[in-house]
């Protein structure tokens, strides 16, 4: 993401804001600024007597601000991290939080009105930085708009599935190693959208390989606990080729194992595969690397969706979206008093097959 990037680059050149303000869905890159603050900022002396770190849920906006206005003893800087930040019940109220009244209204007011005050007066030696995880405040609130124009806000949004791999691949490059494409499959197929996690895994699958080493779909699968034989990946090339020994195998196995492979992680997945299948019919240029670009896809995977749209015209890819639709809701138990979820998968794979 550009703005936490940048937001990290300032930080590397020693340019500090008196406040950050980090928010949104998505935890990682809050996490990332919010350590880089903790560690890098203050060195080890000067964080005894001048490095606070609070919780929201054990303080209140009153007694935050109090710390911040504290001067710094011997250094430049003090530095205030407010953890879990989405727990202080003054700032709740301006994320859509349960609305409070009387004295208990007032306070809050005053609170607010005290931190919005800050806000625009901060004291320039103290670097607040407040961690405002899974949510964001009301952009019509006076705090919000107080913190748009005098500190850094950051909102942090949860990537799109299909973000994901493009995500995988520019990690990977940035700590100097490389990722075969079925291995960034893999990891974004089996992790999903949890930024946090995939970092987490990738930085061990690499602990032992030499700087500039690929990472391999073996090494994934070896190391993640995703079965070689048995995952969407797959399935989806057994569906691709028709190959109906091998995509019932599996579809028996993700039944019989249904925690590891719940029906809508599979449904899902295999609407985004048809789903490309049937624009690459449409598209003009199949060319390999401009179908790529057009599908959102390694060129590795084009030959693959080639083969897949030779055996399914776009009549029948029309018949397997209303398949997948049906699984979808039967699965969450429309018009479906008993069907286990595994034996609509079988089901669902039998019909796309045949």
């Amino acid at each position: 993401m550009k703005e936490a990037n940048q937001i990290l680059l300032d930080l590397k050149r020693k340019i500090y804001k008196p406040i950050y303000f980090l928010s949104g869905e998505e935890p990682y890159y809050i996490d990332l600024i919010s350590d880089y603050i903790e560690s890098n900022v203050l060195d080890d002396a000067d964080k005894e007597f001048n490095q606070n770190i609070v919780y929201g849920k054990d303080a209140d906006l009153v007694s935050i601000l109090g710390l911040a206005k504290q001067f710094p003893m011997m250094s430049e800087h003090q530095v205030v991290i407010v953890k879990e930040a989405q727990n202080i019940k003054e700032l709740n109220k301006s994320a859509g939080g349960n609305d409070v009244t009387g004295a208990s209204k007032t306070s809050t007011n005053s609170a607010t009105q005290q931190f919005a005050n800050y806000i625009a007066n901060p004291q320039p030696t103290t670097i607040l930085v407040f961690c405002f995880k899974y949510k964001t405040i009301d952009k019509r609130s006076a705090i919000a708009k107080a913190l748009q124009k005098n500190a850094v806000y950051f909102e942090s949004s949860k990537l799109y599935d299909n973000q994901v791999p493009e995500w995988i691949n520019n990690y990977v490059k940035d700590i100097n190693y490389t990722i075969a494409p079925k291995a960034t499959f893999l990891l974004s197929e089996f992790l999903g959208n949890d930024l946090s996690k995939i970092t987490n895994e990738i930085n061990k699958l690499v602990i032992s390989l030499p700087k500039g080493s690929e990472i391999t779909a073996d090494l994934v699968q070896d190391n993640i606990g995703i079965s070689k034989d048995f995952n969407v990946f797959e399935l989806q090339d057994a569906l691709a080729k028709k190959d109906i020994l091998k995509a019932n195998r599996i579809i028996n196995y993700f039944a019989f194992n249904e925690k590891e492979h719940p029906a809508v992680m599979v449904l899902s997945s295999l609407y985004g595969y048809f789903s490309k299948i049937l624009k690459f019919h449409f598209l003009q240029d199949k060319s390999k690397f401009a179908a790529a670009g057009a599908l959102g896809v390694n060129p590795f995977f084009v030959d693959g969706y080639a083969k897949a749209a030779a055996n399914y015209n776009t009549g029948k890819l029309k018949s397997i979206f209303s398949y997948l639709k049906e699984c979808d809701l039967k699965a969450k138990g429309v018009n479906n008093p008993s069907i286990e979820n595994g034996e609509l998968l079988k089901e669902l794979v039998f019909k796309i097959l045949h």
